[in-house]
């Protein structure tokens, strides 16, 4: 009777296991199709952004040597001596020289230069050809001189002598005089090999083929074809339909994704994204083919349904007692777990408080008695975050403060995978005082009502950053110490900058014998009163740093080198005053030294080294004074 109970009981277990079994394969083979098109979209929108930031970074170098050359003043000065000494071999040998230096230092595999008096084409050989209109093969060049354009990308075979007509990206400059009249075009060019062996990188890793588009639809750059053979993208791979949508597409802050169906109804279809590079003037697209992803995962759950079956026979009839006790642990093993994590977490933070993030929501009596303390009470969470800010937190951390934890921020977050958010800022209690405070916020799906739950654990770090700012601070001055200088000044300069920096240092002249004449506390005094007129004359967002015992330095943004040589001007002449004291007084003043980003540096000890030497220039001036240094300049 036992057994013939236990087989039934088994039997209908089975059943409804095998039910069960086969809803959630059927269940899960959706979501794996889903999952497998997200995959396929993330992918190709990731590979899309990393080959984009690979081939702006790849072409920054040639299109700035170009536009550097073209704007060469001796360059314009020679190229408009051409028709007085075209027999001349020196001169010839001066091109070829000019042309050859860019080349070796920046290992191009080209650089050419051609006249537009006589269209002669030199490069680093010398004289190679004489441009004709009449030639296809020049369509480039005319192309150029007829357009409004200053430069333009083209890609052809490298005509020079010993090149072997390897197919090569050329960037092509305007070289004009002061009255907008064209002297010549003058360039760089890559071997098309170093861009087909990056994308084919790319290809291998992930599965997609990505080419380089002209505006025509034409492939300029892919793993199989290029701009020489005059192969259109959309025919090669069967996407007529999207054709205008690609075409078109110009933005430069976000991607095009579509998909795009070939043939009839039942067929492939491939996820398309297009990236518009406007330094190239060409479109960049990515494209995955969800066809043999599609056939593996069909496999995948075949396989896995017949084992999984056979699992469920073997282990049925050890399942039933197993089940029930593995419960019961796991049941009291998370109880205890999260008794503990409360615990510890309490004694850790200040505050701890929830918020419904989906609905937009306070939870629980204590987060509505906080909102309620401040005049939020019965807002939406994004309504009272607003009047938290303004009642409590310092005016400079409000918004950094907002936009972290407004809901639109927390759920991008969470998507794209990152469930902690930190923010540290300085918060009033009593509306005048202020203190360091850390937030730690931690976002979850909420298993009872399916949405977006956030907690956060307020702590009070005032003693923490007060260890830090002692760390990185001079105490006398309130300046960065020259470590921290020059960490927050290199930290700076590894963002892509594209405005101008200057690097000042300030030097006490003859600080020496004020300590001599009346002492350390004298001097001391001096260098206070010497370090608050420098600040003053910056912002709270740039850098000022004590760099030695009587040198400091200050980096800030700038808007040209003239404005950097006038703030040199007014540093100097603050600078030259009388230090008063009690009884003691000494006239003080300063001798300056600059260094421009990028000419005078492009990293914090290429700027303070040409800012020490512009320094040292000063001194030997006579001192109370400035210099901006600069750069030499080629003379061939």
């Amino acid at each position: 009777m036992k057994n013939s109970k236990l087989f039934k009981t088994n039997a209908l277990v089975s059943l409804i296991l095998v039910i069960g079994f086969t809803l959630t394969a059927m269940l899960s083979y959706r979501a794996n199709y889903r999952a497998s098109l997200d995959n396929i979209e993330q992918v190709s929108s990731l590979t899309a952004e990393g080959i984009y930031y690979q081939l702006t970074t790849k072409f920054t170098k040639p299109v700035n040597t170009s536009l550097t050359m073209a704007h060469d003043s001796l360059l314009l000065e020679h190229l408009s001596e051409e028709l007085d000494h075209l027999e001349d071999e020196d001169y010839i040998e001066k091109t070829k020289t000019y042309l050859d230096t860019y080349r070796e230092k920046y290992g191009f595999d080209s650089v050419f230069l051609v006249s537009a008096a006589t269209s002669r084409y030199y490069n680093f050989n010398g004289v190679d050809r004489i441009l004709t209109e009449d030639s296809p093969e020049n369509a480039w060049y005319y192309e150029l001189l007829k357009s409004n354009q200053d430069y333009s990308l083209n890609v052809d075979n490298d005509e020079v002598a010993g090149a072997d007509n390897v197919i090569t990206v050329f960037v092509n400059c305007k070289v004009q005089d002061n009255d907008g009249a064209t002297l010549g075009i003058i360039g760089v060019g890559i071997r098309i090999n170093y861009l087909k062996d990056l994308l084919q990188s790319y290809e291998d890793k992930f599965n997609i083929k990505a080419s380089l588009l002209s505006l025509d639809g034409t492939i300029e750059i892919s793993t199989t074809f290029n701009g020489y053979d005059k192969t259109d993208w959309f025919e090669v791979n069967d996407c007529e339909s999207i054709r205008g949508q690609i075409l078109e597409w110009r933005e430069t802050d976000s991607n095009l994704e579509t998909w795009a169906s070939q043939g009839g109804q039942n067929q492939e279809k491939s996820y398309v994204v297009v990236r518009y590079i406007p330094e190239l003037s060409w479109l960049l697209t990515v494209e995955q083919n969800t066809g043999q992803l599609l056939n593996d995962i069909r496999l995948q759950l075949l396989t896995t349904g017949i084992m999984l079956f056979l699992i469920v026979i073997i282990v049925l009839f050890v399942i039933t007692a197993v089940i029930r006790n593995f419960n019961r642990q796991i049941t009291e093993l998370m109880e205890e777990r999260q008794g503990s994590f409360k615990r510890a977490t309490e004694q850790l933070y200040d505050n701890i408080y929830e918020l419904n993030i989906t609905k937009d929501c306070t939870v629980g009596k204590r987060t509505e008695e906080y909102f309620e303390s401040l005049g939020a009470k019965g807002l939406p969470y994004s309504e009272g975050l607003r009047v938290i800010a303004e009642k409590q937190i310092k005016e400079e951390f409000r918004e950094g403060y907002i936009r972290t934890f407004e809901p639109s921020n927390v759920i991008k977050e969470y998507e794209s995978g990152n469930s902690h958010l930190c923010y540290d800022f300085q918060i009033t209690q009593d509306g005048s005082s202020y203190f360091w405070m850390r937030i730690d916020a931690y976002v979850f799906l909420s298993a009872e009502d399916k949405s977006l739950h956030m907690f956060t654990y307020r702590k009070n770090i005032e003693k923490e950053k007060e260890k830090e700012i002692q760390a990185v601070m001079d105490q006398m001055t309130l300046f960065y110490s020259k470590t921290e200088t020059e960490r927050l000044i290199d930290a700076a300069l590894t963002k892509p900058l594209q405005e101008m920096y200057a690097f000042f240092i300030f030097d006490i002249d003859n600080f020496k014998l004020v300590n001599d004449q009346f002492g350390h506390a004298f001097g001391d005094y001096c260098i206070k009163e010497f370090t608050g007129i420098i600040r003053s004359h910056f912002g709270e967002e740039d850098i000022l740093g004590r760099i030695g015992g009587d040198e400091f330095a200050a980096f800030a943004r700038v808007p040209d080198e003239n404005w950097v040589r006038e703030k040199a001007k007014q540093l100097t002449e603050a600078l030259d005053t009388v230090m008063e004291y009690r009884d003691m007084k000494w006239n003080i003043s300063a001798s300056i030294g600059v260094a421009v980003f990028p000419s005078g540096g492009k990293q914090f000890f290429e700027l303070y080294r040409n800012a020490d030497t512009a320094l040292y220039q000063t001194k030997e001036r006579g001192k109370n004074g400035y210099t901006v240094y600069e750069p030499d300049i080629p003379t061939e």
